[in-house]
C-alpha cells in the first residue's frame, strides 16, 4: 500500500448479534487508536443490532437487504435471494464509493456479499472466526481470504492452515480496565460489599430458559439469604421477570432489563451464570471468572456447546444443556457459590484459557495485509 498509512481505508462488515458486533467495535477502536486519521466504514443487514450499536459507538454504517436462509419454509427463500441479488448490487456501489484498501469480515449475513465483493475487486481480506465451530459465511470466504483469525484450536477442520492466526476475541477495552474493588462495584448496584454474588446474564437480548429457571427457583434463592444475585433479563422478558420476582420473597435479588456497566457487573461476581457465545466465553476467561453455562439451542450448528464444551474439558466451567436447566440451575447454581474451592479452581483453569491483547494481533494483521 502506498502513501501514508494513516490515511487507510478499512471496511469493516457483519454483525447480526452482540458476539459479531462488539469484537468489530474493538477492532475498529484500535485501528483509530493507532490511526485516528483512518477512515473506517461498517456494512450490516438493515433491520439488525448493527444499525443502531455502530452509529452510537461513533461509525458510519451501511445496510443492505440481507437475510438468513428460511430452512423451515424453503418457498420464503425466493425473496432471500432476491435480497441476495439487491445486496451484491449494493455491495459493489459501496466499494465503487469507499474504495477500502483493506476489508475485516466478522461474520453474519451482511459479511457475506460485501467480503465477496471486495474478493472479487482484488482488496485483501480478513475473517474474523469467534465461535469453535466456523460459521457459514466464514468458510465460503475463507479460500480467497489472506489471513483468518481464530478463538479456538483446532479450526484448521474448516479453514486453511497456512491463513490461521490464533488471536482469541477482542473484548470491550472497558471490562478490562475496571478500577473499581469488588466492594465499590457490589455497593454500585446497591448490594452488600461482603455477601457472594451471582451475575447472570442471558446475552443482549436476553434468554428464556435461564430467565424461566430463575422465575422457578426464586423461593430457592430466598431461602439464601448469605447469597446476592444480580440478574439481567433482556428487554423481552423484563415485565415477566420483574412481576415475578415482585410475587417472590426473593429480596437478595437485583433484576434489570439490560447492565450497562458490565465491567462493575463483572467485577462484582464470584460466579456468572451465561449463554456460551463467543463473546461471553472470551469475557469470562479473560476476567478469570467461575461460570456455569446453558448453551442456547437456537444456534447454528449447535456451535454454542461446541464453545462451552472446549472450557468444561479444561475443568474451566460448568455446563449445564438447555433442556435440563429447568431442574438443575438454581441448584447447581446455589451449590457451586458455596463451595470456594471450586470456585477457586474453575476461576484459576478459566483465567490460563485466556488469550490477552487479540484487538492489537488482529489489527497488526490487518495492516499487514494492507500493505
Amino acid at each position: 500500500m502506498s502513501g501514508n498509512i494513516n490515511q487507510i481505508k478499512v471496511l469493516v462488515s457483519g454483525g447480526g448479534t452482540g458476539g459479531h458486533i462488539f469484537p468489530a467495535l474493538s477492532i475498529a477502536n484500535e485501528i483509530k487508536r493507532r490511526m485516528p486519521q483512518a477512515q473506517i466504514l461498517f456494512v450490516g443487514a438493515e433491520g439488525r443490532m448493527e444499525m443502531e450499536r455502530v452509529p452510537a459507538a461513533g461509525y458510519e454504517i451501511k445496510g443492505l437487504p440481507v437475510r438468513g436462509f428460511d430452512r423451515k419454509h424453503l418457498l420464503r427463500n425466493v425473496k432471500v435471494l432476491m435480497d441476495l441479488r439487491r445486496s451484491m448490487k449494493l455491495a459493489r456501489e459501496i466499494l465503487k464509493d469507499f474504495q477500502p484498501n483493506v476489508a475485516v469480515g466478522v461474520g453474519g449475513y451482511a459479511s457475506g456479499p460485501m467480503l465477496k465483493e471486495c474478493q472479487k475487486a482484488g482488496i485483501p481480506t480478513l475473517l474474523q472466526e469467534q465461535n469453535s465451530y466456523a460459521g457459514v459465511t466464514n468458510k465460503l470466504l475463507a479460500k480467497k481470504a489472506q489471513c483468518i483469525c481464530v478463538a479456538y484450536e483446532g479450526m484448521e477442520r474448516f479453514f486453511p492452515a497456512d491463513k490461521i492466526v490464533m488471536t482469541g476475541n477482542p473484548v470491550r477495552r472497558n471490562l478490562l480496565e475496571c478500577t473499581d474493588t469488588v466492594e465499590e462495584a457490589r455497593q454500585a448496584f446497591g448490594l452488600d460489599a461482603e455477601k457472594r454474588t451471582i451475575l447472570i446474564i442471558g446475552g443482549s437480548l436476553g434468554a428464556r430458559t435461564v430467565n424461566d429457571s430463575i422465575i422457578a427457583g426464586l423461593e430457592e434463592i430466598a431461602a439464601h439469604p448469605d447469597v446476592q444475585v444480580i440478574w439481567q433479563t433482556g428487554k423481552i422478558y423484563d415485565d415477566r421477570c420483574r412481576e415475578a420476582l415482585e410475587a417472590s420473597q426473593a429480596s437478595n435479588v437485583k433484576q434489570m432489563a439490560f447492565i450497562s456497566n458490565m465491567d462493575k457487573a463483572y467485577r462484582a461476581a464470584d460466579l456468572v451464570i451465561s449463554r456460551a457465545g463467543a463473546s461471553s466465553i472470551s469475557e469470562i476467561q479473560l476476567l478469570g471468572k467461575a461460570s456455569i453455562l446453558v448453551p442456547s439451542p437456537n444456534v447454528a450448528e449447535d456451535h454454542q456447546t461446541k464453545n462451552a464444551m472446549a472450557l468444561v474439558n479444561h475443568n474451566a466451567a460448568l455446563m449445564i444443556p438447555d433442556a435440563e436447566a429447568g431442574n438443575k440451575l438454581v441448584n447447581v447454581m446455589l451449590n457451586t457459590i458455596g463451595d470456594v474451592a471450586v470456585l477457586d479452581k474453575l476461576s484459576a483453569n478459566v483465567e490460563k484459557m485466556a488469550l490477552r491483547n487479540s484487538a492489537e494481533i488482529i489489527v497488526d494483521k490487518v495492516l499487514q495485509i494492507a500493505r
